[in-house]
Formats: C-alpha cells, structure tokens, sequence
C-alpha cells in the first residue's frame, strides 16, 4: 500500500481510501488489484494481525499465527 512499517491507523487509512479510490472495478480499475488491496488494509488495520504479519510474514497469516 506504500506506507511505512511504523505508519498509523491514520496513514494506513488514507494510503487505502486513495488506492482503492483508483483502482475500484466500478470506476474502471483491476478487480484482482482491488482486493489485493483490501486484503492488505484489512491485516494492517487489525492489530493482531499486524502484529503476525510483522513477526511472520503472510505465511504466518495463512497458517493462522504462531502456535
């Protein structure tokens, strides 16, 4: 999404609202693109799952977290 590793909710928030502005199928954009997107707000707005991301990667994701 372009932001920084330590960026706030607030940053994450704006950074999602613009790409999906852009890239919303309704308007023209990639579908595959926007849920991309959407799955990437959706780890970095949860703080846990943030947190997984962070310490794991997306296979810690997929995985369901650390056991």
């Amino acid at each position: 999404m372009g932001v920084s590793k330590t960026a706030s909710y607030d940053e994450i928030r704006k950074a999602f609202r613009k790409l999906a502005l852009k890239n919303h199928p309704d308007r023209g954009g990639d579908k595959e693109k926007f849920q991309e997107i959407n799955a990437a707000y959706e780890v970095l707005s949860d703080k846990e799952k943030r947190d997984i991301y962070d310490k794991h990667g997306e296979d810690g994701l997929k995985e369901g977290g650390p056991m």
